[in-house]
């Protein structure tokens, strides 16, 4: 009987230790009775991503990093947080929160796309999307300027993802 509850205890403690690794939280900040893992040993080794807002606290705060020490994504894995937006709409309670996430994905590809193996040159058309949108924004990232762009912050989103589309030797 105490095996066995040993054993549930030690698979939910490393099931924890994952989730919290999976999601970009410090581990250090794991319970501190959760034990050492080598996925949390190798992630403490690494540098990890600032812990993101709470999702009930909607806001300005960016869930991608812009810390140049933090090495770019593959493009597939950017693309895929840009098409996590497609199915999202800036709604009263949540537009805010909506409008900064489509601008750090957008970015997200940006930086993704600038580092991969293939260059830069090989996605004009994107990278030309964004900086276009940039020069609109003019680096004013306030909620009221994203909602006055919001239109132009969609149709990038939106002619990146068929672009993307029509390239999937490029995210697969």
């Amino acid at each position: 009987m105490f095996l066995s509850t040993a054993r549930h205890a030690t698979v939910l403690a490393v099931a924890l230790v994952a989730f919290t690794v999976s999601c970009g939280a410090d581990p250090a900040s794991a319970p501190a009775g959760a034990p050492a893992s080598s996925a949390s040993a190798a992630a403490s080794g690494s540098a990890s991503a600032p812990a993101s807002a709470p999702a009930s606290a909607p806001g300005p705060s960016s869930s991608v990093p812009a810390d140049d020490s933090v090495p770019p994504e593959k493009v597939r894995d950017a693309f895929a947080g840009l098409q996590a937006t497609l199915d999202d709409t800036c709604t009263p309670a949540q537009c805010s929160y909506f409008l900064n996430r489509v601008h750090d994905e957008l970015h997200r590809m940006d930086r993704a796309m600038k580092a991969d193996p293939k260059g830069p040159g090989h996605f004009p058309e994107p990278i030309a999307l964004i900086a276009k949108l940039d020069a609109e924004l003019g680096g004013d990232r306030s909620f009221e300027n994203l909602k006055k762009h919001q239109t132009s912050l969609i149709d990038t989103r939106d002619k990146i993802n068929t672009w993307m589309q029509g390239h999937p030797d490029d995210y697969r």
